[in-house]
This record gives structure tokens, sequence and C-alpha cells, in this order.
């Protein structure tokens, strides 16, 4: 027999647990850009701008997508006397850091694989304590929107894909439109997640970002409104509202413009959720959105609808 409520508790665990990751992720890269973004741009000005990592300094995006949470690293025991820095590539710096950038995380100075490692472990982490949550459970197949059927798995790709590259595109075209009226959002995790690798790419595209789409698909669609759904005939569409809500206070990294962005995106892939009843369909329209901004705008470099923002 299905545990319904011992299953929704132990979301609430998961889900407050990400919030609080992402709320000391957040205020660890935004405290340190903030307070030592001077002296971290007169250290690089001493920095063979040749270098990968100059090349790859934040600038404006077009589009906000579901970030990922990353877990703040451990400090490995920094001193406060002058030492040498090194930027991402490796190429080192004569110019140390001052005390206090020194005590705190910088984001700059973390590999990409690093990064890419701490991603895939806190949002793979999760998603085993939600499976793991489920089976132990009994909570049914259906009410997390699977199926084990070849009909299911042409529908979640084919339907998925479409809702995929539709909504990217809309996500676009949105967030062009918030910055031409004045509100602009934050892309600098995109950016440093960013591989500069063909190596680094096979990882984010075939590892990262499907364990974060199933992830968070199987949190804040299945888990947050399928189950609720189901086991107590709560009403899908205001399970959607709630879910959106904490969809977005996840992504705070990408700032207000795209938290609020980011939580009409959970919005509609709640809706296509609740209209498929299919957690494949939403995995795989999770994946190319964000698949789709890292090709196009790390990857290539395009900037399709910046025209949109003047």
């Amino acid at each position: 027999m299905p545990q319904w409520a011992t299953f929704v508790g132990l979301t609430g665990v998961v889900l407050v647990l990400l919030l609080v990751l992402s709320h000391l992720t957040q205020s660890a890269f935004h405290d340190e850009t903030g307070n030592a973004s001077d002296s971290v741009d007169d250290r690089f000005d001493t920095v063979d701008h040749d270098a990968d990592w100059t090349a790859r300094a934040p600038a404006e995006s077009s589009a906000p997508h579901p970030s990922p949470n990353v877990p703040e690293p451990i400090d490995d025991d920094r001193s406060t006397t002058d030492t040498e820095s090194r930027p991402r590539d490796g190429a080192a710096s004569t110019t140390a850091l001052p005390d206090h950038a020194d005590r705190a995380v910088d984001p700059a100075s973390l590999s990409t694989g690093a990064l890419l490692a701490n991603v895939a472990f806190s949002q793979g982490t999760f998603a085993l304590l939600l499976v793991g949550a489920a089976i132990y459970t009994a909570i049914p197949a259906a009410a997390l929107g699977i199926e084990f059927s070849a009909a299911y798995l042409e529908t979640g790709l084919v339907v998925g894909a479409a809702a995929g590259i539709g909504v990217y595109i809309a996500n676009e075209l949105a967030a062009a439109t918030a910055t031409h009226f004045g509100f602009d959002h934050d892309e600098t995790l995109r950016e440093l997640l960013a591989p500069d690798s063909i190596g680094g790419w096979l990882a984010l595209l075939l590892g990262v970002l499907p364990i974060i789409a199933v992830f968070e698909e199987f949190l804040f669609r299945a888990a947050l409104i399928g189950v609720p759904a189901a086991g107590f005939g709560l009403s899908p569409w205001l399970l959607a509202v709630g879910s959106s809500v904490a969809f977005a206070l996840g992504h705070g990294m990408q700032g207000s413009v795209g938290i609020v962005v980011t939580g009409l995106l959970g919005f509609v892939l709640a809706a296509i959720f609740i209209v498929t009843g299919s957690l494949l369909v939403v995995v795989v329209a999770h994946y190319l959105i964000n698949a789709l901004e890292f090709v196009v705008h790390e990857g290539l470099g395009l900037e399709w609808a910046k025209t949109l923002e003047y």
C-alpha cells in the first residue's frame, strides 16, 4: 500500500535541503564577486590575456535557464599571507589576492571540471534519495508520470523534443524582451560551467545536464505535483503554482528577472506534465532547453534574440 504522506514528507526534506544549498551557493558567489570584484579586475590585468579564462569572462546572455545548484566548495586551508593565484587555465599570476578574497570562495578560481563534478554529485545524490523514497513508500509509477511501454517512450521523445525547442525559443524571446525594458539577468554560473574542451562538452551534454533534467523534473513535477494529486486528490493546477514558485526560488543565481522567468518556465513544464501525464516528456524538454542554451550561447557564441533587447 502506498505511503503517500511519508513520501510527501521526504520530498519536503529534499526540497528544503535543495533551497538551502541554493541560497548558500548564491551567497558565496555573490559575496565573493561583490567584495573582491575590483581586486580581481586589477589582478587579471597582469595575466596573459590570451588565456581561456579571460576569454570566457561573464557577458550578457539572452535567456535564463534552469541553472544547476553548485554546492559551496570546501576551502582548502588557504593562508592569509601572500600567495600566487591561478586563473582557470593554470597560468600563474604574480599578483596575490587580498586577505578577504583569499579566505572567500572565488568561483573563477575553480576549474570547470570541478564545478561540473559538484553539480553532478549534488543533483545525482538528491535524485537517488527521491527515487529511493519512492521505492520505499511504494508509490505507483503512474503517480510519478512513468509508464513502461514503447508508446510512452515514443511520445516522450517526440513531444518532449517539440516542447523543449518551443519553450527554448519562447524563453529566449522573453529574456530579450525583459532586457529591452531594462531588466537584466545573471548568467555567470552558466558561463562558468561552459566547457572549453571536447571532453568537457561531452561530460556536460551526456552526463551533467541529463542528471539535472531527471532530478529537477522528478522533484518539481512528479513528486510535488503527480504524487499529491494522485494520493490526496489535490488540484494539480494548484500544486503547479506552488511547485513553480519553489522551482524559481531554487534558481536564485540568475537574479530577480531570472527567478521570474524561471518560475514561468516551471509553470509551463508543470502544465505539460499535467496535460501529458508523462515525466519523460518534461525531462526531454528540460534537457533540450538547457542543452540548447549552452550550445547556442557558450558553444557557438550566437545571440540570435539580441536585436529585441534594443
